[in-house]
Formats: structure tokens, sequence, C-alpha cells
């Protein structure tokens, strides 16, 4: 049975001005992202900045984001790390703590081969009970898992249950598909290419785009899910717009951005990230005004 079929959001990480976490407006988006029909949190990802988190804001932040779910939807946790002990020592945490499941990032810089790719995750998901969900994004850590490493991991070691490819490489997804045999579980990586994926046996997304518009990307999964593929593929199409400006620049830059300016106060991004360019700013103003987000 998959962790959740849909649009899960990978939610960003709000700060106040002098960049401490802000627990009470993190409350707050969670709270905004069930009433609109978002099929799972996803923290400390990516798009929550968990690279410049400290060990103890990390964990805290899966804490808290667990009691205030309640368990009304999974709660998957980002526990992945370059350096294998410390991504068992955070997976282990999380696991205390009652999350659904765990999302691992290949490890980044390290360029481990595939080998060691296998030993990485293995380590890991080994060291806990919970199911595991492998993150590829080549194109931020330099490091890809190819379709048959994913198959012998998702086929040797039980709790590896599911991949998100962030790839983007259509044709090494579909092999991935054909050679796993339905033993993984698949969820888009990115968000303009959800309905190609489910295609391809997809469960859903782990979404950037569901911060500001969490009902559109559940119904745009939905739809596809209940058979109505014309409506769900129409419905990808109208989100391009929205999705190019959303990472005109580096995620998460733009979707802070475009948090901020829908009002919600999220705050700043924590360095090296470094405010958007004004030129974008205007393209992502656009956009939302062109979405009714403005």
């Amino acid at each position: 049975m998959a962790i959740f079929k849909g649009a899960g959001v990978a939610i960003v990480t709000p700060f106040h001005e002098d960049g401490s976490v802000n627990y009470e407006k993190f409350e707050e988006l969670v709270e905004e992202q069930i009433a609109g029909g978002t099929d799972a949190v996803i923290v400390c990802g990516t798009t929550g900045e968990a690279s410049t988190l400290t060990h103890e804001e990390h964990l805290d932040l899966i804490r808290f984001c667990v009691e205030k779910v309640k368990g009304r939807i999974p709660v998957i946790a980002g526990t992945g790390s370059n350096c294998t002990q410390t991504a068992v020592y955070l997976s282990t945490e999380a696991e205390k703590y009652g999350v659904d499941a765990l999302l691992l990032v290949t490890p980044y810089y390290n360029k481990a081969t595939q080998k060691g790719l296998y030993e990485h995750f293995k380590k890991i998901a080994d060291s806990v009970k919970l199911p595991v969900i492998l993150y590829n994004v080549p194109g931020r850590t330099g490091c890809n898992i190819l379709p048959q490493t994913a198959v012998k991991l998702c086929t040797e070691v039980s709790n590896i249950v599911a991949i998100k490819e962030a790839s983007g490489n259509i044709s090494q997804v579909a092999e991935l598909m054909a050679l796993a045999e339905g033993r993984i579980d698949l969820y888009s990586g990115n968000d303009n290419q959800v309905v190609p994926l489910l295609a391809l046996g997809g469960k859903g997304v782990i979404s950037v785009v569901s911060n500001v518009a969490p009902r559109q990307m559940h119904d745009m999964c939905q739809r596809f899910f209940d058979g109505d593929v014309e409506g769900s593929a129409k419905e990808q199409l109208r989100l391009i717009e929205l999705n190019n400006a959303l990472f005109c620049e580096v995620n998460p830059i733009p979707v802070k951005t475009a948090m901020n300016l829908m009002g919600k106060q999220v705050g700043p991004l924590r360095m090296p990230l470094s405010e958007m360019e004004p030129k974008n700013v205007e393209t992502l103003k656009a956009a939302l005004s062109h979405y009714g987000l403005l």
C-alpha cells in the first residue's frame, strides 16, 4: 500500500526576521495545507531549506510537524545526508517522533558509485522500521540513482518502498518502472511532469507548487485517478506558467517569495540563498495574478 496517493507538499520552513524558525507560522501553513486538500506533508526537504538547519532545528521541526498534523495525513521526514551516519542519526530520531515515512536524498558532493549508493541507502533503511522513499535529484546532488540500483534496493531491502524521481529523464523513469514490475512506488519530484509520471504508474507528486496551490495540485492527481486523464493533463498544462515562475530561480527562492507576496509572511531565506532578482519577482507576480493567487 502506498504511503500516500496524490499531491504531498514539500513544505517551506518559515523564519523570523532574525533567522530563527517561526513555529507559529509553520503550524498555520500545515493547517492551510490540510484544509486545501494536501495528501501528505514532507517536512525538512529541499524546499524546507534542510541543508541550512542545525540538527536540533531539523529534529524539532519534524517533531513539531507530527504533533500538529495529529495523524490527519501522512508526515514524511527528510532525513537524508551526504554522511551516512548523520542520515542514520536523523532517521532513527525521526522514527521516535512518529513520522509515517522517511525521504532520503542521494548523498550530495561525495559523488558515490552505484555500489556506494546501494550500501548508503541500505545502511540507513536497516536502522529503522519505517518505509523509505529514495529521492533522486541529480541536478542538485551530482549523483544519479540508476534504475537497476533502485530496483535492487527495493527488491533486497524490505522497507525501501518508493522513489521520488526528479531527474527529469522520462526515459530513465520508464526503464525504472519496467524493471521494477510494481515493486516500487513512484512519485514525481518535478511539478511540470506529474501527469507523465502518473501515466507510467506513479502514485503522485512531492510538490513545491502545492505551497501556493494545494487544491489545484491535489485535484490534478485526483482527476487522473478518477479516470479523467484529459482533465488532469489540461490542469498540468494550465499550471505551466506558474510552475515556470516558481522555478525561474533555484528552489525555494521563488516559492518563499511567492508566499510572502501572497501575505503568508514566511520570512527570509537562509544564506547562501539570496533574495530574488527584481525582474524575476515581476514575472512571479504576473504568474500569481494570472492564477488568481494575488
